[in-house]
């Protein structure tokens, strides 16, 4: 069975501990490469774990005939041109979240990916792949909780090391950008809709100058979507997924732990009945899902303009924190 070599840019974390081991588990995914601009660097990763070639340049990877697709665990800001770069040299590409710094930017990626519509480009939100957020899913559409009215999210962590690059200002950290992506995208997700109108409170941290705490109303229209998300709070996340005649909740829903079963709880008529979901590593799935795309050409199982929509939200909630009132969208 053909498998897609992946190569990985940069020697990331998230990359080098999560990504790259859960997709060399998987059934069509194939990790062959990996850089950094210190060779050294990418020769202990590719050692660690047992990656064929190792790189000292992106660039040098990016030419490589024998790589098919890269993952792109960058920071924010060079999420969008380095995944520009992969295509022009003929590469698939899964780019980490949040896709970029602004919604333009991220369309302008959208706009580069049209002029390579044989090559297949995905932003990396692994939570949506997990059998937890798919079994949701499915029984919000399925009418389990009745009618969909509110959901409520919380993502946080302690963080205060200004080296992270989290921490970064410039670059596109702080808390909104790292995890409060991911109570927008799921909001968006669950309704199947892109909110009306958003409000949010914004607190910045005096020195890093980054949010390390933020509040967000949505409005769907028909529904509500409230969260919190914090960079400076002891580490917590949740979701509560409500409706007319019901209620989903999700006891880890964004780092689904590989190695143990996943626990959701359902409410109804005023029993809850605990779901337990057997043991998956999203990043498997991810990898997969995004190979398969890629050798049976079918689009991907998130478009490239959902990335767009979710930055629009982010932006708006900043300037509504900034305007202390409504941002319609």
């Amino acid at each position: 069975m053909k498998k897609v070599r992946w190569g990985q840019i940069s020697t990331a974390n998230i990359g080098v501990k999560k990504v790259l081991p859960g997709m060399m588990r998987g059934k069509y995914s194939e990790v062959v490469a990996i850089s950094s601009r210190d060779v050294n660097a990418a020769r202990k990763a590719a050692k660690q774990l047992g990656i064929p070639k190792a790189y000292g340049s992106y660039e040098e990877l990016l030419a490589d005939p024998d790589i098919d697709a890269v993952y792109n665990p960058l920071p924010n800001h060079l999420h969008v041109p380095w995944s520009i770069k992969a295509l022009e040299a003929g590469k698939h590409v899964l780019c980490e979240k949040p896709l970029a710094l602004t919604s333009a930017e991220a369309q302008s990626l959208v706009d580069a990916a049209k002029k390579f519509p044989h090559l297949k480009v995905m932003e990396a939100f692994m939570y949506r792949h997990h059998p937890q957020w798919q079994r949701a899913k499915k029984m919000v559409n399925d009418g389990k909780i009745g009618t969909l009215r509110t959901i409520q999210s919380f993502f946080s962590y302690y963080l205060l090391d200004p080296n992270n690059i989290r921490n970064q200002a410039d670059i596109g950290g702080g808390g909104l950008m790292d995890i409060g992506c991911y109570n927008i995208s799921l909001s968006r997700f669950i309704f199947d809709a892109e909110p009306q109108r958003v409000v949010g409170i914004v607190e910045y941290d005096p020195q890093l100058k980054t949010d390390r705490l933020a509040s967000g109303i949505m409005d769907f229209g028909n529904g509500t979507s409230t969260w919190t998300c914090s960079t400076q709070l002891s580490p917590y996340q949740r979701v509560n997924i409500f409706g007319t005649d019901g209620r989903i909740e999700i006891e880890i829903p964004f780092n689904a732990p590989p190695d143990r079963p996943c626990k959701m709880w359902y409410e109804h008529k005023g029993k809850i009945q605990e779901i337990v979901l057997p043991t998956t590593d999203q990043y498997t799935v991810q990898g997969d899902l995004m190979s398969k795309a890629i050798l049976d050409d079918t689009p991907v199982p998130t478009p490239l303009t959902d990335a767009v929509a979710n930055m629009r939200v982010i932006e708006a909630i900043f300037a509504s924190g900034r305007e202390r009132q409504w941002v319609t969208l």
